[in-house]
């Protein structure tokens, strides 16, 4: 039986992935709706000491406490950065990571590093950079106002109520659990990893085929058979606009579909659409 592990990205608690997790239950699977510490109803237990480090221990702790024999990670936004950390260390128990609408966290970077050194979209880049600077103590992230979220959370799909419950649920995020460093064993460099890509307003499989074939070393890895992927069609918040395509494409990926993309020179029928 598989064990879906699912993570909340910034300012979110395990509450996000609740009709998610719903579905993928109906359909006989486990779910887990991860929550770390600082956020949903564990808020009351961040402080200025709660990093990086914190959420993958988080996510370790409940991977060693699922009786099933596979375990796939879902993460969502900064989420990715605990998931693939946890995955690192617990490599024999996490047969697949799905990354949804979330950065590919890279070893000796904290998710503040790849966001200032490699994001393309500069607003974007600036606001999360200033809010880091802004940090209430010099330790809390604020979650941005309703209004800002209207206009830049890239909410395509969610209801006014869903975005209003959203907005009202967030909590702060620690600083230290973007700024410290991912640090990496090699645990996951042959684990099967799988993209979601939300399409409305962002970018979709075409990215990662033009990173390929870029011919940059740092992208060849997105080639690999061990990578799969799939796209739809709405915003940031797919658990919420769309959780009955979110689990059936969740449960797609734990079966190893989805869409592969070819290497640079190769027959571009072989990575066609499983």
């Amino acid at each position: 039986m598989t064990a879906f592990v699912l993570v909340p990205g910034t300012h979110m608690g395990g509450w996000l992935w609740r009709e998610v997790a719903d579905r993928l239950r109906e359909t006989g699977a486990e779910a887990y709706e991860a929550t770390l510490t600082g956020m949903g109803d564990r808020r009351h237990l961040a402080g200025p000491g709660t990093d990086l480090e914190t959420h993958i221990e988080d996510l370790v702790q409940l991977i060693d406490h699922v009786d099933a024999p596979e375990v796939v990670l879902v993460a969502h936004c900064y989420g990715s950065y605990p998931a693939l950390g946890a995955a690192d260390r617990r490599p024999e128990r996490v047969s697949r990571i799905v990354y949804v609408d979330a950065p590919l966290p890279q070893d000796g970077y904290s998710m503040l590093g790849q966001v200032r050194e490699q994001m393309p979209d500069e607003a974007t880049r600036d606001r999360m950079l200033l809010r880091a600077e802004q940090a209430e103590e010099g330790w809390r992230m604020m979650p941005p106002s309703l209004e800002e979220s209207r206009n830049w959370a890239n909410v395509v799909g969610v209801s006014e109520e869903a975005l209003v419950r959203l907005n009202s649920l967030a909590a702060p995020q620690p600083l230290g659990t973007f700024t410290q460093p991912l640090r990496l064993s090699g645990g996951t460099d042959e684990m099967p990893m799988t993209g979601v890509f939300c399409t409305a307003g962002g970018p979709g499989i075409e990215m990662v085929e033009a990173l390929v074939a870029s011919g940059d070393p740092r992208f060849r890895e997105l080639a690999e058979p061990r990578w799969s992927y799939f796209e739809l069609a709405t915003g940031h918040w797919p658990m919420l606009s769309c959780p009955d395509e979110l689990a059936a494409v969740l449960r797609r990926a734990a079966a190893d579909e989805g869409r592969r993309v070819a290497a640079a020179g190769q027959d571009a029928g072989r990575a066609a659409a499983v």
